[in-house]
């Protein structure tokens, strides 16, 4: 491996695809234990690595030469090998400024709290710093001489103004999870993760939820992946072709949702943009039924719904980890917020609102088999499906032209 990245586990990584677009060497992923780092540094068969967790500090100290900013940090995310010395860099620092740029916020004069206490804690540290904040505090679960802990962060800096996550709470495949819990922390006007996979934590969403900007970090790591690959090189690379690495991968790594009543034409609608957009279709009835062996009428009927709702939710957890993909849901999946959330992950879920008289009732849908009992349904259900999409599109015509109005919505 000439060029790649280094770390402890790698496969939820982006980089390998960002590297490749932005320039025409071939880019690795390699899982190192910590026992392996000093060989892997000792041979130096490498020109040019990426670091991540959790040798972004340990890496140091096989270094012959650290940048002025990454010694002020204390850890390296970018490492070339320059005629068998090796020299490191932190691009991270780079990459979270140039997102803090982009969200247009500005730290000056702010209370930020970090979450984590690791090498990209201290990234986040020294960006803060750099931008002006008045006060820049981090977060650990233990107390340390230079952290505080999360509960002292509730108890006394609960008037934050910024909050910026760099710890794996919340990334591929735990995606439940959160640092920190946002409903303590009510002036906050802006939160960064720096996670990338999934798109939207769960960090990211609770800020979105009640109307506070947040940021996920794939920004961040096409930006440091940038500045890394200028370094490789040793020459300049336009910085409009990382904007346009950045806009193919979000598109690249979203889904399209589709929520909505049964037999409001959603699978229709998927298998239509599936073949248009050439991105896999799944449909969480099938996918059940294919878990189970069972239809969702059969585990209805046997086990019934709360048997059924679990079944479902983990068949939509699974999807939602997926990336470029149509998925179609039952027309309950609404019903428990934690489907919503695992949706929006990776998702924009649009709503198929196909109007009460053109929907229809039928025997194999234990829960709409009747038009009373579908009629019932549809007045529960339609601010569910309205407050969770993030576009609502009618189906009361022909399907191509719902199809269509996605499929334009979702290139924007």
């Amino acid at each position: 491996m000439k060029y790649g990245l280094i770390g402890e586990k790698l496969s939820h990584s982006f980089s390998k695809e960002i590297h490749n677009l932005l320039c025409d060497y071939e880019y690795g992923l390699c899982e190192l234990k910590a026992d392996e780092l000093e060989r892997f540094f000792t041979e130096r068969d490498f020109c040019g690595i990426n670091v991540t967790i959790p040798y972004k500090t340990s890496v140091m100290e096989y270094l012959d030469y650290i940048d002025e900013a990454a010694q002020k940090i204390g850890a390296v995310n970018t490492v070339v090998n320059r005629g068998g010395r090796l020299y490191g860099y932190n691009t991270d620092a780079y990459g979270l400024s140039a997102l803090i740029a982009k969200s247009g916020v500005d730290l000056r004069g702010k209370k930020v709290l970090i979450s984590g206490s690791g090498g990209t804690s201290r990234t986040a540290l020294y960006v803060a710093q750099k931008s002006g904040a008045s006060s820049v505090l981090r977060l650990s679960r233990a107390k340390k001489e230079d952290c505080i802990t999360y509960g002292e962060a509730i108890l006394r800096h609960s008037d934050a103004d910024i909050i910026i996550n760099t710890t794996p709470a919340g990334m591929y495949p735990n995606t439940g999870d959160s640092p920190v819990d946002l409903s303590y922390f009510k002036e906050t006007e802006a939160v960064f993760d720096v996670i990338y996979n999934p798109l939207k934590t769960r960090l990211v969403l609770a800020a979105q939820s009640r109307k506070t900007a947040a940021y996920g970090g794939l920004y961040m790591l096409v930006m440091q992946a940038y500045c890394s690959a200028e370094l490789f090189c040793g020459g300049q690379i336009d910085v409009g072709r990382a904007e346009e690495v950045y806009e193919k991968l979000l598109r690249d790594k979203q889904n399209i949702v589709l929520i909505g009543m049964p037999s409001a034409g959603k699978t229709q609608i998927g298998k239509l943009l599936s073949e248009t957009l050439d991105m896999p279709f799944f449909d969480s009835d099938e996918e059940i039924k294919k878990s189970t062996g069972k239809t969702p009428a059969e585990i209805i009927n046997a086990d019934g719904e709360a048997a059924f709702r679990q079944t479902e939710s983990g068949i939509i957890h699974t999807l939602s980890l997926k990336n470029h993909c149509v998925i179609a849901t039952g027309g309950g999946a609404v019903l428990k917020e934690e489907n919503v959330l695992n949706l929006k992950a990776n998702g924009r879920i649009y709503y198929v609102d196909r109007p009460l008289d053109l929907l229809i009732a039928t025997p194999d849908r234990p829960l709409s088999s009747s038009k009373e009992a579908l009629a019932e349904l549809y007045n529960q259900r339609k601010h569910l499906y309205k407050t969770a999409a993030d576009k609502t599109v009618v189906n009361d015509s022909d399907i191509r032209a719902a199809a269509e109005i996605i499929r334009k919505d979702f290139l924007l």
